[in-house]
C-alpha cells in the first residue's frame, strides 16, 4: 500500500495499526478496525481477546443450554468444543446463548404453547446478534426440538457461512430388559389409567428411561431434525448421529468450529447450498426414515426463508416415490444409538442415492457434493461398505420396509389446505367414525383418562392451530394416551395442533386452516361422521357442502386466550400451518 493510500485510510498509516492484518471483506472489521474502533476493541480485550482474536475471523456460537431439558443440559460442552475448533483454524469464537423450550416437559400442559413460538425467538435472537455484533460466520448449536430449525432459519436469514451443530442423542434406558425412551413413558401413562400397568411398574420406568443427556432417542423430532439437516447440506455427513455425551460428539464439534473457517475462506453461504434439490433430498430423508410430522412445518419454514418454492403436497408427492428403508422408533422398536452404530443416516443417505430416490449433485456444507461426501466418508472408513451392514432394522429399497415413505399429506372437506400423518402402523388404514369435538386439548385427555374413549371414535381437537392456540401445541400425552389405552389401531385423531415426533397411530394434525381461522374443523359437531383414508389421501365430514355453508354463517370467532404479551403478538404474527407457520413477513406464502 502506497503512503498515499495510508493517508487517505488513516493518520499516518495509524489506520493499519489498529486494523491489523484482517481481511478487509470480513465484516467483523466494523468493530474490530482503526482507531475510532478503540473503545469497542477495549471491551473485547475485557473478554480476554488478543491481537490474533480480533484479526481473526469472528465466528458466532449461538447456544441454547439450559438446565430445563436433558436434550440441551451438555450444550456448553459442546460449544466449548466447537470454539477450540474454531481457535485451531484461527477464528475468533463468540458464544452467545438463546432460549429454549423442553417439549417433554412442557408436554400435555399450557406451557407447550411457548414451543412454537421459541422456534421464532430463537431464529430471531441469533439473527439479532450475528447482525448487531457484526459477524462473520455461525456455528449453530442445538439441542431440543425447537432449537434446530431455529438454528437453521438464523443461518439462511442471515446468510452468514454457517455449520450446524447438533448436541446429539441421549442413551436409552432399560427397563424390564428392554430399551425404553420417554415414549413408554408416556404411553405408560395411559396403560396404568387403563389398569393394566401398576404404579409400581409406572414409576420404575420413570426412573429409567431417560438415563443422562441428549434428545429424546427414537426418531423423533430433534434426530428428524438432524437427520434432515444432513440432508440439507447444512451439517457434515454423518454428525447426527453420535450420542450426546461420547468423545466422538465432541469430535463432530471440533470439526464443525473447523469448517466454519473453511467457509469464511471460501465465502460458502446457505443460499449457496440450499435450492430445491436439497429440500427434496431433506424430505426422501425424512420419509424414509419414519421422520416426525414437525418436520414438514419446519422444512416449508425453512424454504419460505430461504426462499425455495416448496409447498405441502409435495411431501407427499416425493414419500408416494420414496420407500421407507428405516423401521425405527415410535413405530419401530430402535433408537439413534443403534443407527450410529452401523455408521449413521449417511447409510441410509447411500441407499437412497444408489437407488436413485435423491439428488446426488445437491451442494453441502462441506463444499462437496452429497454423493461426493458419500465417496469421502467411504474412503477415509468413516462408513462401512454397504454389504457389510448388519442391520436387522435397514432395509435395501429393492426390498423396503414398505414402498412408501411414512408422511401422507390428506385433504378434503375437513382439510381444504391440508393435513400431515405419518404412518407408524398400517399403511392402508381406513377409518369412519363418529366425531368427539373438543376446544382443547385438556378436555380431550379428560375423555381419555376416565375411560369415555371407545373404539370408533374420531377425536377432533381444535383451536390449537398457531393463531388459535396460540402456538400450535403438540398433543403426546393425548396420542400416547390413546395408544396405551389399547386404542392405537381402532380410534383416530385429528387437530390444527401437532404432534410430537414419538407420537404413532392414526393420529393427523396441522389441519388447515385451522379452527380460528374459520377453518371446516370448526364446524365439525358431535356424531358427525369423519372419514380419515390414507391410500386415498382423504380427510372428510360426511356433511354437505350447504350445512357447512350453513354453519360456517353463524360460526363466531374464538375470542383470543391472551390480549398481551408474547402469545398474543405470536397469535397475530403466526401463518399457516400449511405454509410453516413462519412469522418472517418476507417469508410468508399464500
Amino acid at each position: 500500500m502506497s503512503e498515499r493510500q495510508r493517508r487517505e485510510r488513516g493518520r499516518d498509516g495509524d489506520e493499519d495499526a489498529f486494523a491489523g492484518e484482517k481481511d478487509e471483506s470480513l465484516r467483523s472489521r466494523e468493530v474490530t478496525a482503526g482507531a475510532e474502533r478503540a473503545p469497542h476493541r477495549a471491551m473485547f480485550r475485557a473478554m480476554g481477546y488478543d491481537d490474533d482474536d480480533l484479526s481473526s475471523p469472528m465466528v458466532g456460537v449461538p447456544n441454547p443450554a439450559a438446565d430445563i431439558t436433558p436434550c440441551n443440559v451438555h450444550l456448553d460442552d459442546v460449544a466449548d468444543a466447537a470454539r477450540g475448533g474454531i481457535e485451531d483454524a484461527e477464528g475468533m469464537p463468540i458464544e452467545f446463548g438463546t432460549v429454549t423450550i423442553s417439549d417433554a416437559i412442557s408436554m400435555g400442559t399450557e406451557g407447550m404453547k411457548a414451543s412454537l413460538v421459541s422456534r421464532e425467538v430463537i431464529a430471531d435472537s441469533v439473527e439479532l446478534v450475528s447482525f448487531g455484533e457484526r459477524m462473520d460466520a455461525l456455528v449453530t448449536v442445538a439441542g431440543c426440538d425447537k432449537n434446530l430449525p431455529g438454528m437453521l432459519m438464523a443461518s439462511i436469514r442471515t446468510d452468514l457461512p454457517s455449520v450446524f451443530l447438533y448436541g446429539g442423542s441421549i442413551e436409552p434406558g432399560e427397563h424390564d430388559g428392554r430399551d425404553v425412551t420417554v415414549q413408554n413413558v408416556f404411553e405408560g401413562v395411559g396403560t396404568y389409567a387403563e389398569g393394566e400397568m401398576d404404579a409400581d411398574e409406572l414409576d420404575e420406568m420413570e426412573r429409567h428411561a431417560c438415563p443422562g443427556a441428549g434428545s429424546c432417542g427414537g426418531m423423533f423430532t430433534a434426530n428428524t431434525m438432524a437427520s434432515v439437516s444432513e440432508a440439507l447440506g447444512m451439517a457434515p455427513l454423518g454428525s447426527a448421529s453420535p450420542m450426546a455425551e461420547s468423545d466422538e460428539r465432541y469430535d463432530v464439534a471440533r470439526r464443525a468450529g473447523e469448517l466454519a473457517l473453511e467457509c469464511v475462506r471460501e465465502d460458502r453461504r446457505p443460499s449457496d447450498i440450499l435450492g430445491r434439490e436439497s429440500f427434496e433430498n431433506a424430505i426422501a430423508v425424512q420419509v424414509a426414515m419414519g421422520g416426525s410430522t414437525n418436520a414438514v412445518l419446519h422444512l416449508l419454514a425453512l424454504a419460505a426463508e430461504a426462499d425455495v418454492e416448496l409447498d405441502i403436497t409435495a411431501f407427499d408427492e416425493i414419500s408416494r416415490r420414496t420407500p421407507k428403508i428405516a423401521d425405527l422408533q415410535p413405530g419401530g422398536t430402535r433408537v439413534m444409538r443403534d443407527l450410529d452404530a452401523v455408521g449413521g443416516v449417511p447409510v441410509v443417505i447411500r441407499r437412497l442415492l444408489d437407488g436413485g430416490y435423491m439428488h446426488g449433485d445437491a451442494m453441502t456444507v462441506t463444499g462437496r457434493t452429497v454423493a461426493e461426501e458419500i465417496g469421502h466418508l467411504e474412503a477415509t472408513g468413516r462408513i462401512p461398505p454397504d454389504d457389510e451392514i448388519d442391520a436387522d432394522f435397514l432395509y435395501p429399497v429393492e426390498e423396503p420396509y414398505s414402498e412408501e415413505g411414512a408422511i401422507k399429506v390428506l385433504t378434503g372437506s375437513l382439510a381444504p389446505d391440508g393435513a400431515v400423518l405419518k404412518v407408524t402402523g398400517d399403511d392402508a388404514f381406513h377409518h369412519e367414525g363418529p366425531a368427539r369435538v373438543f376446544e382443547a386439548e385438556e378436555d380431550a385427555m379428560e375423555y381419555v383418562q376416565t375411560g369415555g374413549i371407545e373404539s370408533g371414535d374420531v377425536l377432533v381437537i381444535r383451536n390449537e392451530g398457531p393463531r388459535g392456540g396460540p402456538g400450535m401445541r403438540e398433543m403426546l400425552g393425548v396420542t400416547a394416551a390413546v395408544v396405551g389405552a389399547g386404542h392405537e389401531d381402532d380410534v383416530a385423531l385429528l387437530t390444527d395442533g401437532r404432534f410430537s415426533g414419538a407420537t404413532r397411530g392414526p393420529m393427523v394434525g396441522h389441519v388447515a386452516p385451522e379452527a380460528a381461522e374459520g377453518g371446516p374443523i370448526g364446524l365439525v359437531e358431535d356424531g358427525d361422521t369423519v372419514t380419515v383414508d390414507i391410500p386415498e389421501r382423504e380427510l372428510s365430514v360426511d356433511v354437505s357442502d350447504a350445512e357447512l355453508d350453513r354453519r360456517a354463517e353463524e360460526w363466531e370467532r374464538p375470542e383470543p386466550a391472551y390480549t398481551g404479551g408474547v402469545f398474543a403478538k405470536f397469535a397475530r404474527d403466526f401463518g399457516s400451518a400449511a405454509n410453516g407457520a413462519v412469522t418472517n413477513p418476507r417469508a410468508k406464502r399464500d
